[in-house]
This record gives structure tokens, sequence and C-alpha cells, in this order.
């Protein structure tokens, strides 16, 4: 196997800061274990961050963005998801 015969992986890095992953870029690599330390050079070589994630891209599915519309329409009746639906207790913290 060469390498331009490795899979393609996405790389998710948590910064020291954050609290939670988000994309860092892709690489090839030949198994999981190899994307992970390769990730770790690559994307944290400057103490960027505390966790990676490293996924198949062929594991990944994706919505379309031409059909954001009638994909997400759904939501748009549903008042109860929006956080100004609901009254906030006095007291309560990092809500």
């Amino acid at each position: 196997m060469t390498t331009s015969d490795w899979p393609l992986w996405e790389v998710f890095v948590r910064s020291r800061r954050g609290l939670s992953h988000t994309h860092a870029g892709s690489l090839h690599a030949p198994d999981a274990e190899m994307a992970l330390r390769n990730a770790r050079d690559l994307y944290t070589r400057r103490n960027e961050g505390v966790s990676l994630w490293v996924v198949p891209s062929s594991a990944i599915t994706a919505s379309s963005p031409d059909e954001k519309d009638p994909f997400f329409e759904p939501s748009a009746d549903k008042p109860y998801r929006h956080p100004t639906f609901y009254e906030i207790p006095e007291g309560v913290q990092h809500l």
C-alpha cells in the first residue's frame, strides 16, 4: 500500500480554552493510531490543543448545502427549541 492509497482522516482539535472540538484539517494515514500520531504532530505542535479526534472521512455523512431549506424547515415550527421560549430562574449560571 502506497501513501496515495491510505485513507483520508478528518482531524478535530479541542483547544486549551475551548469546550468543543473544531475541525482542524485532514490527513492521510494507514490506520487510526498513525492518524492520531500524525494529527498530533501536524495540528498541535505549538501546544494548541488538549484533545484530538481522528475520524475516517468515509464515516462522515453530511447534509447537502443545496437542500438546506427543505432539510432544516421542520425546525422552524418548533419554538420550544429556542432558548427565548424558557424563563431562566434567578441564580442559574452558565446557561
